[in-house]
């Protein structure tokens, strides 16, 4: 079961990953075409070359349309997508000054109410995403410049809260029955 989340967290890591690659490559292809069609409209101001400075506006060199739209819902998933990730290998924030001196059941029940926590908000947080879609899906909103959808970005995210939440409630369960054998089941580190 463990082997299962851990692939499906590695599988959606590597989709934020190539999704933030992608935003990367998109905003630095969107700066130099906001430079170009700057560079162009100056040419065809000054004379300089305006047969050629105008054939590239006219071409339509500049911005990347929507860069903005497309970089808020890019970014949204990629947050999503790396949620799973950070549960099922521990990577969240932790003060650990005092937790580390806890004897090894008191740290077991700890683990256990926190990772219950975690997944408790993880299942708010994705449950709240999924009303959000249906609202956004049955009002017909759609972004401004590119006139996509919102409920597409929705549902992109909710793809990695979704999976965030199962990894939250497995997380949760094992370190509850880590508490109640006695016993460490899973990996303590990331792997």
């Amino acid at each position: 079961m463990h082997r299962f989340f851990l692939t499906l967290s590695r599988l959606f890591a590597y989709l934020g990953g190539l999704m933030l690659v992608a935003l990367i490559f998109m905003t630095c292809a969107s700066v130099l075409g906001r430079w170009a069609n700057d560079m162009l409209h100056g040419m065809v101001g000054a004379g300089v070359m305006p047969g050629v400075a105008q054939w590239g506006l006219d071409a339509g060199i500049g911005a990347i349309r929507g860069d903005f739209e497309l970089m808020e819902a890019g970014i949204a998933f990629a947050i999503f997508a790396f949620l799973p990730w950070c549960q099922i290998t521990g990577g969240h924030a932790a003060v650990d000054l005092f937790t580390s001196r806890l004897p090894p059941r008191a740290d077991r029940i700890l683990r256990a109410i926190t990772e219950g926590l975690f997944a408790a908000v993880l299942v708010v947080i994705a449950v709240q995403l999924g009303a959000g879609m249906v609202s956004k899906l049955q009002s017909g909103q759609t972004t401004f410049l590119l006139q996509v959808p919102l409920w597409w970005a929705y549902a992109l995210s909710l793809s990695g809260a979704a999976a965030a939440a199962g990894v939250g409630l497995y997380m949760a369960a094992a370190r509850l029955a880590e508490a109640w054998l006695g016993r460490p089941l899973l990996p303590q580190a990331a792997p």
